[in-house]
């Protein structure tokens, strides 16, 4: 049964699994699973005594069938779906000397997910690769991976070609999980030793890489992978821990599992098992990124259980059959006690759950009229609203002083008006002051336009609210604003091309008028995002890779703090206007990170609305509870792998044309990359 019901929660975190031995009665091991709580079993599918060879000598020419862990018929198929996680045979070693290990290794592996995806199995776990060695293992996986027709052996195993010639079609969506520790065996043996930072450091004789970080072990093998989109990774969690910057790293990678060892838990007073504080936020962590559980171990705490129910017969004449109690019933209740004491997503994570991690194309405001349902998305942000409101007061009270409240009037142009609420938030603000409006709302969407005219009728502002039904760049005003109110910012700041607006616009704004917002500042940071870089190469195609994307991540890891790429001022007071932009950044990944894989760059945005009124979504600053805008994503045609301790170098350019404007990024260190979308080639925005 799932581990609880957080409300607006239906992810596959909800429900835990346990590790079971091979057993040739996969019916009783599901049953007993199921029985103590758990919702699926990683189970092995064939019996680990099996290996090709030796059958092939045995059965002296007969066909062979190997041993799997009973008939596909024993579950139904529904069983096999959801309750059965395959679990390929751990003394399999592809990249063994010993060519009859490779060979046998070989052929039980694709006996192995033949049958599992013949039984429609949802995963395969896979066993550990050699470290920084698994170049013969990972080819066979990306075999199985590909789908070949020829996924039979090269040995005289005949049975496979009927087991597995249709069933390893790829297209049945089985996911390979392979299995990575958290922190290497050798590293958990040596904690607190003097061996310990030796062992840290220590390099791979051929790769140079550091042979411990587990991630430069998975990293290698997804590589060779070709970046699969079905292959994932679980991983062995255990009595140590890397920093914390090293974990986090992982939150970017397709981490579908992590595996729970009982080695892991602390004994309470009680006598039952817990967790550290710091294997409690990671267990967290994971539930929240949608990471299922798998308690595997042997029971380590000796938890006092109800004595057996008596045998006598019952009034019916039946009598009670005593279930023995799962070994490790007692750390999912642990587990299932931490799920639930979560808090449950509030209103706005709801909101943006649908969100999460799909790309989005942002905006071509200028070429393109809004639709009702956009409009209605934005217009529920009342937390942005409510921040322009503030600086629409700020701004009224240091432009009319108490003495000259009742003689002056000033003039306020809402551009880009759209379907009114800058228009009501000034207005309020006006109100709140004690202040005299005379308002322009400027919008040049003509169906935006026939919903401000009647909410101005149905409000009574019609002796303060000018409707203009105009572009404002071509608006000839018939008198300056001391306001200027805009809402024309993108993810990225200036992606929407608020500059060239406002530009535009400020030749109507008395000179010592105010703008609102006063200057934005655009931000950029490297991230680790699987699953955006597969959904973006699904596409098979240049334009997409050089194409920004509006994304609400989650699944993501961000690798260094953003830093400031370009800065905007209103109203613009250089003599010779000039939008075009180029900088230079230089990411220095935390020491305690390790490696790390950059998929792109995730860019924000701060502005300030007025003085210290401000508005964003650069992590360290971000408006609480705002949800008008998600980040945006900046792919690499090809991941970028930095080495420890290594620099990212990153250009960046905002390139203006007659016609339209454009961004161009490349990479230089610590490898070189082309550069992206060489004369806005795949994107633009449109003026």
């Amino acid at each position: 049964m799932p581990l609880g019901q957080r409300q607006g929660d239906n992810g596959e975190a909800r429900y835990c699994g346990a590790e079971a031995a091979f057993s040739s009665d996969i019916q009783q091991s599901l049953s007993f699973a199921l029985g103590g709580s758990f919702d699926f079993i990683v189970a092995p599918l064939t019996d680990p005594v099996y290996r090709p060879s030796k059958a092939q000598q045995d059965a002296e020419g007969s066909a062979i069938v190997p041993p799997f862990s009973g008939s596909d018929l024993v579950l139904s198929p529904s069983q096999w779906n959801s309750h059965i996680v395959g679990k390929i045979s751990t003394w399999l070693d592809l990249d063994s000397p010993d060519a009859l290990m490779r060979s046998d290794s070989e052929t039980t592996l694709k006996q192995e997910a033949g049958w599992a995806s013949h039984l429609s199995l949802q995963a395969c776990l896979l066993p550990t690769p050699r470290p920084l060695s698994c170049g013969n293992y990972a080819r066979c996986v990306n075999q199985v991976l590909q789908g070949l027709s020829n996924m039979q052996s090269n040995s005289a195993v005949e049975t496979i070609e009927a087991l597995t010639e249709s069933s390893l079609d790829m297209s049945s969506h089985l996911q390979l999980w392979l299995r990575i520790p958290l922190v290497s065996p050798a590293m958990e043996a040596a904690q607190g030793t003097e061996n310990e930072d030796l062992l840290f450091l220590e390099r791979d004789e051929i790769t140079g890489r550091f042979k411990n970080d587990t991630w430069e072990w998975w990293n290698m093998f997804r590589t060779l992978c070709e970046h699969h989109s079905q292959l994932s990774v679980a991983l062995d969690i255990t009595a140590e821990l890397p920093a914390p910057n090293a974990i986090k790293r992982w939150i970017g990678e397709p981490l579908r599992a992590a595996i729970l060892h009982t080695s892991a838990f602390l004994t309470n007073k009680r006598g039952y098992p817990c967790l550290s504080k710091q294997h409690q936020n990671l267990i967290t962590t994971l539930f929240t990124h949608n990471v299922q559980i798998v308690i595997s171990g042997d029971c380590l705490h000796q938890v006092d259980e109800p004595p057996p129910p008596s045998t006598d017969a019952n009034s019916n004449g039946a009598e009670d059959v005593y279930h023995a109690k799962h070994p490790l019933k007692s750390y999912l209740e642990y587990v299932s006690h931490l799920y639930r004491k979560m808090d449950p997503p509030t209103e706005q994570e709801r909101f943006e759950m649908g969100y999460r991690d799909f790309l989005q194309a942002p905006l071509q405001p200028l070429m393109d009229n809004l639709e009702a349902q956009t409009y209605e998305t934005f217009e529920k942000d009342s937390t942005k609203y409510s921040q322009y409101q503030k600086a629409v007061r700020a701004a009224l009270l240091d432009r009319v002083p108490d003495r000259k409240v009742a003689t002056t009037t000033t003039v306020l142009m809402v551009v880009g008006a759209g379907r009114g609420p800058l228009v009501r938030a000034s207005l309020q603000a006006a109100e709140e002051t004690g202040r005299k409006l005379r308002v322009y709302a400027v919008e040049k969407n003509p169906n935006a336009v026939v919903t401000l005219h009647s909410l101005i009728k149905l409000e009574g502002w019609e002796d303060v609210v000018t409707v203009i039904s105009c572009d404002m760049r071509r608006w000839n005003a018939p008198e300056q604003a001391d306001i200027l109110v805009s809402e024309l910012l993108g993810s990225f700041g200036d992606n929407e091309l608020s500059p060239e607006c406002l530009d535009g616009a400020q030749r109507f704004l008395k000179k010592d008028g105010i703008s609102i917002p006063s200057s934005y500042t655009s931000f950029i940071g490297p991230i680790t995002a699987s699953k955006l870089h597969n959904d973006v190469k699904s596409y098979a195609d240049l334009a997409h890779f050089e194409t920004a994307y509006v994304v609400k991540f989650h699944s993501v890891a961000r690798l260094a703090p953003p830093q400031p790429v370009f800065t905007f001022d209103h109203p613009n007071l250089e003599t010779l206007m000039d939008n075009k932009r180029y900088v230079k950044l230089k990411f220095e990944l935390s020491p305690d990170t390790g490696s790390a894989l950059v998929h792109g760059f995730g860019g924000y945005f701060d502005a300030v609305l007025y003085k210290d009124v401000h508005l964003g979504i650069e992590p360290s600053t971000a408006t609480p509870n705002m949800f008008s805008w998600f980040a945006i994503f900046f792919p690499l045609r090809k991941p970028i792998y930095i080495p420890a301790g290594s620099v990212l170098e990153l250009h960046f350019w905002r390139c203006v044309g007659p016609t339209k404007v454009w961004y161009e990024w490349a990479v230089t260190a610590p490898s070189v990359s082309p550069v992206h979308n060489v004369n806005g080639r795949s994107y633009w925005v449109g003026l």
